[in-house]
């Protein structure tokens, strides 16, 4: 896997994590966010190339940093 693949996959992982940890679903975060329903799910299964200005968002919506979204996934759970 290149690393291209493997950010989108981190990213959409972290999203997913976050959005679940907070109880909301891909409806309710599209909604927050301002993006579509559709876009979130491809977002979440690495099928999209987000931009800056949509991954900023995301983390607004989701009540978290930026950072937090591009950090490594915790394994240990």
């Amino acid at each position: 896997m290149n690393s291209k693949q493997e950010i989108l996959i981190n990213f959409g992982i972290k999203v997913k994590e976050s959005r679940r940890k907070i109880g909301l679903s891909q409806e309710q975060l599209s909604f927050r966010a301002d993006l579509h329903r559709t876009y979130i799910g491809m977002i979440e299964r690495a099928e999209k190339n987000i931009t800056l200005l949509n991954i900023e968002k995301i983390a607004n919506a989701l009540n978290v940093s930026i950072k937090e979204l591009f950090n490594e996934q915790d394994t240990s759970s």
